[in-house]
């Protein structure tokens, strides 16, 4: 299983959306709150060019937003 990877904020309802369809899944994740850990958010921009969340990360694969079909395609070819 490919490690899956969100960069999120508390207020962001397509990150809140994302996270749901993982646990529906029983998927593990690991979550970076980079509204508050200025680290991660800079690893977040340099990895994604990004300021926007989510960015979620599966194994290489970047997703940019919560773009269902991509996730579940990448997870379909693990």
């Amino acid at each position: 299983m490919k490690e899956i990877v969100i960069y999120s904020t508390p207020t962001c309802v397509y990150c809140e959306i994302a996270k749901e369809f993982f646990k529906e899944k029983g998927l593990e994740y690991t979550e970076y709150d980079v509204s508050s850990d200025s680290e991660r958010r800079q690893e977040m921009v340099e990895k994604s060019g990004q300021m926007g969340v989510p960015v979620i990360l599966i194994g290489d694969e970047m997703i940019i937003g919560f773009d269902k079909e991509k996730v579940s395609d990448i997870l379909e070819h693990d």
